[in-house]
């Protein structure tokens, strides 16, 4: 016979207030708490910005020595590029310290002109597979028509009703 599975969970302790002037009191309690929050958020992204920025000026000389050498790297092998190739043979030349390597970025598609013209050329050019028609629902149409829209078999409207504290929050002007 199997062993029954307990599980475990820790009591918590919640104040329920009795009173108007309790969930008053409560609902300032979370807006104190959500200030302090946002405090500590905005010390921790103060320090991490002085962090980020001190560690880029350290690698800074480092990036770019890395740019300097690649690009005479690159000087380099493009001048010697079919004796480095065995005469364009293979794509990768090994060295005792590392390898230089030719490869194809894929095919990119830009457009020069709005997509809206383009599409227009190809309507006009008979180039359909260049254009991708995909159908989706109108769902501010359904939302503003339930009615018909229940008599539509897998179609469901549904609306949830949520709990929401908004502690009062009064925010500085700007001073010019």
């Amino acid at each position: 016979m199997a062993p029954k599975t307990r599980i475990k969970t820790k009591a918590v302790a919640v104040n329920v207030p009795q009173s108007r002037e309790m969930a008053a009191q409560a609902i300032a309690e979370i807006g104190i708490a959500s200030r302090e929050i946002k405090r500590i958020e905005a010390d921790m992204n103060d320090e991490m910005a002085l962090i980020k920025e001190a560690y880029e000026k350290r690698v800074e000389p480092f990036r770019n020595e890395i740019e300097a050498a690649s690009k005479g790297l690159q000087i380099y092998a493009e001048a010697n590029r079919g004796a480095l190739t065995n005469d364009y043979k293979v794509k990768t030349v090994v060295f005792t310290t590392g390898s230089v390597l030719w490869r194809m970025n894929p095919p990119s598609v830009r457009l020069a002109e709005s997509e809206e013209n383009i599409i227009a050329t190809c309507e006009a050019m008979g180039l359909e597979e260049f254009i991708r028609r995909t159908p989706t629902l109108n769902k501010d149409a359904i939302k503003a028509n339930p009615e018909e829209a229940k008599r539509v078999p897998g179609l469901k409207i549904s609306q949830n009703e949520a709990f929401v504290v908004e502690p009062f929050e009064a925010e500085l002007a700007e001073v010019a």
